[in-house]
């Protein structure tokens, strides 16, 4: 591996023209697909295999002129103070709004609350309900436009006029903001850690060219695929962190060898032959992770987890020739200032190589080096104080609520909200989470009405509509409305007790099929498919990294630690998202308009996407101490090694990565918001607790029981040069530690 990506990054150096040409040209090709792509859809919803969609399915098939999949809109309206909205006044009040509504674009048709008797028992508050000729995701500007002209209109003569459904507009729309936040972090965070405004720029051009290819290659293939803007978002948040990440860890391991005398080439091709193998492997963790989401069989988590697997792989491309050509331009200014004078513009002459080698190796010891001597002297009591610090941080993690995004979690602000809470007062809770039970049978509407009889037996049963059935006759259709809202616990329980009861109908009235839809039957499902997939998706991502990070590293107890580690984080960060997002701590500072349930997707995504970044870090830091090991230091000073050289960069790395998902919690899109700030909190929370502390407090408790492999194993895996022991070594050996970084050693 060492020796295929040392030539690689040769060879990238040598070439440096040709091979950014190549990249530019693969940008400017990507950049042409996607600007003459169709529009990306808006974010769909299914679930496979499901009972739910397998009832939205037969809706649609039976019940075409419904339009199940066509946008809808409940118009609800409420007279003002203590006035009857059956009034004449009113009443010619709401027949205006009706028609005002039935003439806007797109719209099918719209039920007048008089005719289709959707007035409240009090007579205070009707609804219309709105049907359109084409889904949410394919109205235009025009009809949101008269939609919303005609409330104007009704709030106009004194109605009290709220719209909910999901025709209409949600104002949650990127803007950008985020990723430029990101950069602006990024960009001083390299400056600070290189000294130099080139390699600082460089790491930042490289990222950049990758997300842009990554994205529009996404952009390019939405249409055909079905990704939506918001898998281009989070594909681009993770594109450009670990992009960033990568070039920072290749450019500085670069200024490493060079310090340590070695030739321009010779320092880039070592820099992509070591940095650039645990870049590779790195990556090649993320992309199980990611990719792994296919395992939950939920296509919106499986496009967002291949879009941003896509996108990390072509980071990893771009970070092992891209940066090595950009380092031919510029072998000298990509160093700091203070460095730069050595060089002169020429190649260093071997006695100019010696003595930076022995200038390297007489260095200060660094702010790495100095926790890491800290760690080895206190072990026990870091990681005490480590594991307690995630565990507090976790604990609200066990109060966690999950629930999918309705009007009801909305901002009490927005008409949606509004309208939601309208609808509760007038009609009772239950109404904003109907049910739709669909009986299959030979006579339909006759098995149906026996099925409506049974339903109003239940408890917990408000009200049972009359039956509706297709006009082949062998479908129909039974609405229900619960005593209880949508995410009261108690409407779940009736969602189970009427599939229980559902299998005894069958039976009984010669139904062929009778199945129980919904919102929150589909909550249900939801939740269950989640739950299902939980165990394999962690067994498949966990299993897959373990053997690869033990291939790389040559131990069984590094990958161990490192899975242990990644709970560690991964549940502190949805602590922390509970505190934030459900209880609403600091609600205020970050944007959160109404603390709620937390997404019920955000957890697996979560874990998948930490896991990926937690063995970043682990590959990026442990492999310095791994190349140190293996060329003859003892453990404690295998450890202090690899935080010489990569305690520094990683800290730098995981600000930078933090910073660019912190950027996203400014946007208005909840998701993004949600998920944004539960990434910043996990890397933080891994890199400089779980990484930077445990982890070596581990490793100075295990000693050489850290690298144990039983022979038989180490004689089963292939060989895979991470190190870098197969690379030429022109000027002997790394330098070893200084004389006062043996001192924290012992």
């Amino acid at each position: 591996m060492a020796t295929f990506l040392s030539g690689l990054g040769r060879f990238a150096f040598r070439r440096r023209g040709l091979v950014v040409l190549l990249w530019l040209l693969a940008l400017v090709g990507a950049g042409f697909a996607a600007s003459t792509a169709p529009a990306p859809p808006a974010d769909t919803f299914s679930m496979p295999g499901t009972e739910s969609q397998k009832a939205f399915d037969l809706l649609q098939e039976k019940f075409p002129d419904a339009r199940a999949d066509g946008a809808t809109a409940r118009v609800v309206i409420r007279a003002p103070g203590t006035e009857k909205i059956t009034s004449p006044v009113r009443k010619a009040q709401v027949a205006a709004l009706v028609a005002a509504l039935s003439t806007a674009p797109q719209v099918a048709a719209v039920a007048d609350p008089f005719t289709a008797d959707t007035v409240s028992g009090d007579r205070t508050t009707a609804f219309a309900y709105v049907t359109y000729e084409a889904k949410a995701t394919e109205l235009t500007a025009a009809a949101h436009d008269g939609l919303n002209r005609a409330l104007e209109r009704a709030r106009d003569t004194g109605l009290v006029v709220e719209a909910g459904g999901d025709a209409v507009a949600i104002d949650q729309a990127m803007n950008g903001t985020g990723e430029k936040l990101g950069i602006l972090v990024s960009a001083v965070v390299l400056l600070l850690t290189f000294g130099s405004l080139v390699a600082a720029g460089m790491s930042l051009l490289t990222a950049l060219i990758g997300v842009g290819i990554g994205i529009s290659a996404v952009t390019a293939l939405g249409s055909t695929l079905g990704l939506s803007s918001t898998t281009s978002t989070l594909a681009m948040m993770i594109g450009l962190a670990v992009g960033i990440d990568y070039a920072l860890f290749i450019v500085s391991r670069y200024r490493s060898e060079m310090a340590e005398g070695r030739d321009r080439a010779d320092a880039a091709a070592r820099a992509v032959g070591t940095a650039g193998s645990a870049v590779v492997f790195a990556g090649l963790t993320v992309i199980i992770a990611l990719a792994g989401l296919a395992v939950v069989n939920v296509p919106m988590l499986t496009k967002m987890g291949l879009a941003a697997a896509g996108t990390v792989a072509v980071a990893v491309l771009v970070a092992i020739t891209f940066v090595p050509a950009l380092l031919g331009f510029a072998p000298v200014r990509v160093l700091a200032r203070r460095d730069r004078k050595r060089y002169n513009g020429k190649p260093l002459s071997q006695r100019q190589q010696r003595k930076a080698a022995e200038r390297a190796a007489r260095g200060k010891p660094g702010l790495g080096a100095r926790w890491a001597g800290l760690v080895l002297r206190r072990p026990v009591a870091v990681l005490v104080l480590g594991v307690l610090g995630l565990g507090a941080v976790a604990l609200p993690a066990a109060s966690l609520e999950l629930g999918l995004p309705g009007e009801g979690t909305m901002a009490p602000h927005t008409t949606q909200r509004k309208a939601y809470d309208m609808l509760s007062d007038s009609f009772g809770p239950g109404f904003n989470g109907p049910l739709t039970i669909t009986v299959e049978a030979k006579g339909a509407r006759t098995a149906a009405e026996q099925v409506r009889t049974a339903l109003e037996q239940v408890p917990g049963v408000a009200a049972v509509s009359p039956v509706t059935a297709n006009p082949a006759g062998d479908t129909a259709l039974v609405g229900v409305v619960p005593d209880t809202g949508p995410t009261d616990g108690r409407t779940e329980d009736l969602v189970r007790s009427l599939r229980d009861l559902a299998d005894g109908l069958e039976s009984r009235t010669g139904a062929t099929e009778i199945m129980v839809a919904g919102q929150t039957a589909m909550f249900i499902d939801f939740s269950r498919t989640l739950d299902d997939a939980l165990l394999p998706y962690l067994g498949l991502v966990v299993g897959l990294a373990f053997l690869l990070l033990m291939l790389v590293f040559r131990s069984v107890l590094v990958p161990l630690k490192a899975a242990l580690g990644f709970l560690l984080s991964v549940t502190a960060a949805l602590g922390a998202v509970v505190a934030v997002f459900q209880w609403g701590w600091l609600a205020g500072l970050l944007g959160v308009d109404h603390p709620g349930p937390v997404m019920s997707t955000l957890p697996i995504f979560m874990i998948g996407v930490v896991f990926g970044l937690a063995m970043d870090y682990e590959v990026f830091l442990v492999s310095r101490m791994r190349e140190a090991y293996a060329h003859g230091a003892r453990p404690g000073e295998a450890v202090v090694a690899g935080f010489r050289y990569g305690g520094r960069v990683v800290g730098a790395a995981a600000i930078i990565m933090a910073s660019v998902f912190s950027g996203f919690i400014m946007e208005d899109n909840d998701f993004v918001k949600m998920i944004g700030f539960g990434l910043a909190a996990a890397v933080l929370f891994d890199a400089f607790i779980v990484r930077m502390a445990i982890v070596p407090a581990l490793f100075a408790l295990l000693g050489r029981s850290a690298w144990w492999l039983p022979g038989w194993l180490d004689r089963l895996l292939p060989a895979i040069d991470v190190e870098g022991d197969t690379l030429a070594e022109p000027h002997g050996t790394s330098p070893g530690l200084t004389s006062r970084e043996k001192h924290f050693v012992g």
